[in-house]
């Protein structure tokens, strides 16, 4: 079965949020957005803009980075690791 990346941010901000002892009305006010719409990325039912997730995760006090760090965790079982490897470009005239 495919988990889909929307669904795990999804599972992850309703946790932060519960989490936080927050409701949908107060993050939603916060965020910007109507308590339907969060509640439908909260669920994975819809796929969030950067925009969104960055307003999402502005209200929550949570940094972007730290929720995308955590879905890449529950995605792959593991701590992420990053290889940073020299690129060449050639331009072709």
């Amino acid at each position: 079965m495919v988990v889909l990346l929307r669904e795990v941010i999804g599972r992850i901000l309703r946790r932060v949020r519960l989490g936080q002892g927050r409701t949908l009305r107060d993050v939603a006010g916060a965020a910007g957005v109507s308590m339907g719409h969060l509640s439908e990325v909260e669920r994975g039912r819809k796929e969030p803009s950067s925009e969104l997730l960055a307003a999402i995760c502005r209200a929550l006090g949570l940094e972007l980075t730290e929720l995308l760090g955590a879905a890449l965790r529950e995605l792959t079982g593991r701590r992420p690791r990053v290889e940073l490897r020299r690129c060449d470009l050639v331009l072709a005239a």
